[in-house]
């Protein structure tokens, strides 16, 4: 069944990927049917036609490669070198004016924009899945002798501001806390916090660990995690958790004493307590219960682990998620996010001294890959047509650019033409595309080497499974 989950999502990613670049292609060709240009060619997909058709003098296709599209479009600027076109054939093309050519090059633009309103306002009806680790500010755990525990800041404090800008939720791009942190640029970050009630302000020195020169660079890091209700999701048989009456959906309100705001509390309890029985108070429907259990070494069907390695546990396994909601933001307000994440994205990149850069972005392969990971979720289209919001506004964004061979660098030169009154001359203009064309192709390419090396999900498949064989008497039970 495995293999078929696979499948179906592998083609729900290409389904939705290629609708975004034939949208984006389809606004160019249908502007340039509307300003009277030639056409030579619209296609989807790429590779060996396997159906082509010519019709109205356009020639349609359905290519082999399942990889977007295209539109072939003569009397806008060429590139020679790439497609192949001889410049006669293009000099003996009608002359177009300077208002058609902004025209054809915003069309697409301006269609991705409408695909992203278009979702944004399926996103407002069906709602976007929020889990309460995106949206909190408060701190759930601190890594013991990181950067963090050694400014003093704790698990349970609210950040209010970081760098002296405030935050409104963990994850994302701009007032989010892993965002002020890792564009951070100075020796210490500043963080202001609510301690019950008191503002606290703290400045911790971020670490950044070394990566391979084959991998992306890593970014600054002050070691916090964000609060993560510690929600059992399951419970392995005979363990000291089963023993002791723990159940799923419980929730782990203080371990000997101690409020926990994280599972990694629990996970450190248990590690530093050397096999001695640890004190719980569990919230079950909204009572809570006493528990003591006793964390064993549990024994591995399978490839065992190295022994230094093997460490006790109690057996249990968390709710990952933390709490979710389904969060119904207004089309507006998602459009107006998207275009600030891709402002603050490109400030953090020009501004000097900042650890991100341009192999921090993402390329085809990245995108396919978030999509993947969308759609193998518990939420998948509803994640994937709120990532197609952000997708498509950036898609309008960065065309946008006034690079030659994008759709901004053809509004750019067609303003020029306007202003000295002639086009500009076929050869240079075709040395320009294709040399910028070049450098895109060779970004895409340097982008999608680093994407590839996430394609691994990061880490060796665990090749046994943890098992509780003898049953450990618990000392007291809810």
């Amino acid at each position: 069944m495995e293999i078929f989950k696979f499948i179906f999502i592998i083609l729900e990613v290409i389904v939705l990927f290629n609708a975004l670049i034939i949208v984006h292609e389809l606004g160019h060709f249908l502007a340039a049917r509307w300003r009277g240009l030639v056409v030579e060619r619209f296609g989807i997909w790429f590779g060996k036609p396997l159906f082509e058709r010519e019709y109205g003098g356009v020639k349609y296709s359905l290519g082999s490669i399942p990889a977007g599209g295209f539109v072939a479009l003569p009397q806008m600027a060429p590139m020679e070198a790439i497609e192949g076109k001889g410049a006669e054939a293009h000099k003996e093309l009608p002359p177009i004016t300077v208002v058609d050519k902004i025209i054809v090059a915003f069309a697409g633009p301006l269609f991705s924009f409408g695909l992203a309103y278009l979702f944004a306002v399926i996103v407002w009806g069906v709602g976007k899945p929020v889990s309460e680790t995106d949206t909190t500010t408060t701190i759930g755990y601190v890594v013991e002798g990181g950067p963090a525990q050694a400014a003093g800041l704790q698990a349970g404090d609210e950040i209010v501001s970081i760098n002296g800008s405030k935050v409104s939720r963990w994850s994302g791009i701009g007032d989010a806390v892993t965002w002020q942190v890792v564009s951070s640029t100075g020796d210490t970050i500043p963080v202001e916090v609510n301690r019950a009630g008191q503002k606290l302000k703290f400045e911790p020195s971020p670490v950044k660990e070394d990566a391979e020169w084959y991998k992306r660079g890593n970014l600054r890091q002050i070691q916090i995690a964000p609060l993560q209700t510690p929600m059992v999701a399951s419970v392995k048989a005979n363990s000291p958790a089963e023993l002791a009456g723990i159940q799923p959906n419980d929730v782990v309100v203080s371990v000997d004493g101690v409020d926990i705001f994280h599972p990694a509390s629990l996970n450190d309890a248990v590690a530093s307590g050397d096999g001695n029985p640890l004190s719980l108070v569990i919230r079950r429907e909204g009572t809570l219960l006493d528990v003591t259990m006793t964390p064993v070494f549990p024994g591995f069907v399978g490839d065992a682990p190295p022994e230094e390695e093997q460490r006790r546990m109690v057996g249990i396994e968390w709710d990952r998620g933390g709490d979710m909601v389904i969060d119904h933001p207004g089309p507006n307000e998602q459009i107006r996010a998207s275009v600030m994440a891709m402002v603050n994205t490109f400030d953090a990149l020009f501004t000097k001294d900042s650890d991100i850069g341009a192999q921090h972005l993402s390329g085809p392969v990245g995108i396919m890959r978030i999509y993947y990971r969308l759609f193998d979720s518990d939420y998948g289209w509803r994640l994937a047509l709120w990532f197609s919001v952000i997708l498509n506004v950036n898609l309008a964004l960065l065309n946008l650019l006034p690079v030659p061979v994008l759709d901004g660098g053809h509004i750019v030169m067609a303003c020029i033409e306007g202003i000295i009154r002639r086009p500009i001359p076929f050869s240079i203009l075709n040395y320009v595309q294709t040399g910028f064309a070049l450098l895109v192709i060779g970004y895409m390419l340097y982008v999608s080497f680093f994407d590839v090396q996430d394609l691994g999900g990061g880490g060796q498949a665990q090749e046994y499974e943890i098992v509780f064989e003898a049953p450990q008497a618990s000392t007291s039970q809810p």
